[in-house]
């Protein structure tokens, strides 16, 4: 396999050549005027031809240097542009961010921010990826997540946004068929709804006050992998569900539904803005981050 063209020996002859001197390019260069001189030597070596003449006053372009000035110089040219371009991508909000999002997180709260995102930042464009699925944020290279969760220990960079509450519920109409249970092991002789996507799915964990802990595997007719879905039985009062505040918040205080076992909480999750490890981010990351944080203070949940 043939070597790499030695890319920084002909940045640094071109420069020599553009400023006329070896020591005017050190200067502009930030570098050593021998690095300078062994970057040509090396470059002169691998291409087994001089390319300066060179005296204590004067220093000339042979006609193998006056060949590769030419090219040399568009490759610093070149490389000067994307470098800039990539600077401008990383200082100004510009450009593309791939941000994955739980289903009904995204379509409820969080497409609604949107519109003003965007015009605020008319140079970024999201690609909004809505799926309740635990998404590998670095394999299918996306910027940045949303988590509503315990999160477990992981090399992702997470920013807490806003605590997340959930309640264990049940429609009216369902408590007066099957009676209320008031201990989380009544929920075992109790119909209830699955969403797969738990960390524990199949176990619903509660604490109470005095800290006292409880487990239970819930069992009913309907398994879900998007919680929303589980809203039409539940109000038809087909069963109980565990569901997050930005699910059934509204249902609760219109009272189609309502919150039993008052006195145990599962555990409580949050929001949380994931993004991959490593750094700096780019100003289209940084900026959507800062929106969202800035959001979730005010408490817009819903």
């Amino acid at each position: 396999m043939s070597k790499l063209p030695d890319f920084e020996a002909l940045a640094i002859f071109a420069k020599v050549v553009e400023l006329r001197s070896f020591a005017a390019a050190a200067s502009e260069l930030a570098l050593s005027k021998a690095t300078v001189s062994k970057a040509v030597s090396r470059l002169e070596e691998r291409l087994g031809a001089r390319l300066f003449n060179r005296t204590s006053r004067r220093l000339a372009l042979t006609d193998a240097g006056h060949k590769l000035s030419e090219r040399a110089a568009r490759l610093l040219a070149d490389g000067e542009a994307v470098e800039n371009e990539a600077l401008s991508q990383s200082v100004a909000p510009r450009g593309l961010v791939r941000f994955a999002v739980p289903m009904t997180f995204g379509v409820k709260v969080v497409a609604p921010i949107l519109p003003e995102f965007l015009e605020q930042y008319p140079d970024v464009s999201i690609d909004l990826h809505l799926s309740d699925a635990m998404v590998d944020l670095i394999g299918e290279g996306f910027d940045a997540g949303l988590r509503i969760a315990r999160l477990p220990d992981s090399s992702l960079i997470a920013r807490r946004l806003c605590a997340m509450p959930r309640y264990t519920v049940a429609a009216p109409a369902y408590l007066k068929r099957y009676g209320r249970p008031t201990h989380p092991m009544h929920l075992a002789q109790h119909r209830c709804f699955a969403y797969t996507y738990l960390s524990t799915p199949n176990i619903w964990h509660y604490t109470n006050a005095a800290g006292e802990q409880a487990s239970v595997r819930p069992a009913g007719q309907l398994r879900v992998n998007n919680g929303e879905a589980v809203m039409p039985s539940l109000i038809a009062g087909l069963g109980i569900a565990d569901l997050p505040d930005f699910i059934v918040g509204d249902a609760i205080a219109s009272g189609e539904v309502e919150v039993i076992l008052k006195g145990w909480k599962q555990s409580e999750g949050a929001v949380h803005l994931v993004m991959p490890p490593g750094g700096p981010r780019p100003a289209r990351v940084e900026v959507l981050a800062e929106f969202l944080a800035k959001h979730f203070a005010k408490g817009k949940k819903k």
